[in-house]
């Protein structure tokens, strides 16, 4: 099961009125579970590929560790219908998790798992720091192309979300793909992580909505550009003002809106505003 991203099915083909035996290939989807100390923390449907990044990733969006090293190991089990991903914390990590747990064993106050009250889901977003100067039109429209490019699996299905890396004189260099669009970002922080990237020296990619919550992973990364080929919610532009994130949506061809930070432009040809 688990690296398995696919799998091809039968299935009738309606083309120019007439129904004809076909076959596609779809995505796989199933329950990954997240588990500290064993117990599970956490049951996520997703693609069954690269879970160790995930563990990491998800790890770190949801603040159960702060960095790499919090970690010491990762083993993916394949459980019935599902996979657990048993994840073993440093001592230290581990008391804090501990201590949350019984912290959060009372009732919550907006049904939220693991929040407490409606505060706690706006949480307060990590200040980015300031990227090097680079960040131009030609690079913005060069990294959409060259996530669409990249992406193996969707080319197959035709159902998956995507997140990449983008880094001015290197191009791509992640990417991640997921059913999940919250899972497909999880996983590319994780992979930034654990090699060590310097996330402000480039741009998140993706390519699906903004929401807040793609907002608050990217600011947890420590990265200050995110692009979207669609558009954000109110929320994630005022959550991006607060980080300092330069967000960029509707990214499509040559074209794109700045919602955040568009002091950034002023440089060559992004610094002609109309």
């Amino acid at each position: 099961m688990v690296g398995e991203t696919s799998r091809r099915i039968g299935a009738l083909s309606f083309r120019q009125g007439r129904l004809s035996e076909a076959s596609r290939l779809v995505p796989e989807e199933v329950p990954v579970a997240f588990s500290y100390g064993g117990s599970t923390h956490a049951v996520m449907m997703a693609t069954p590929s690269d879970l160790v990044d995930f563990a990491y990733g998800f790890s770190l969006a949801e603040e159960i560790i702060r960095l790499s090293e919090d970690i010491v190991a990762v083993e993916s089990v394949e459980a019935g219908a599902g996979i657990d991903v048993q994840i073993t914390l440093k001592d230290s990590t581990a008391d804090a998790l501990t201590a949350r747990r019984r912290k959060m064993a009372g009732p919550v106050g907006c049904g939220l798992c693991g929040i407490e009250s409606i505060e706690q889901a706006a949480r307060q977003v990590m200040k980015v720091p300031e990227p090097l100067p680079w960040l131009s039109a030609d690079h913005v429209a060069l990294a959409v192309r060259m996530l669409g490019d990249a992406q193996k699996l969707n080319r197959e299905t035709r159902a998956v979300h995507g997140a990449g890396f983008y880094r001015p004189g290197r191009g791509l260099i992640a990417l991640r793909e997921d059913v999940g669009r919250h899972n497909a970002l999880d996983k590319l922080v994780g992979s930034i992580v654990r090699e060590g990237e310097a996330a402000r020296d480039g741009a998140v990619v993706v390519t699906s909505r903004l929401s807040v919550e793609m907002v608050q992973k990217t600011a947890i990364l420590g990265c200050p550009v995110l692009i979207a080929i669609s558009a954000p919610t109110a929320l994630a532009i005022d959550t991006a003002n607060e980080a300092g994130m330069t967000l960029i949506g509707i990214a499509r061809g040559d074209e794109f809106e700045v919602f955040t930070r568009p002091d950034r432009f002023m440089s060559g040809e992004a610094a002609h505003v109309a």
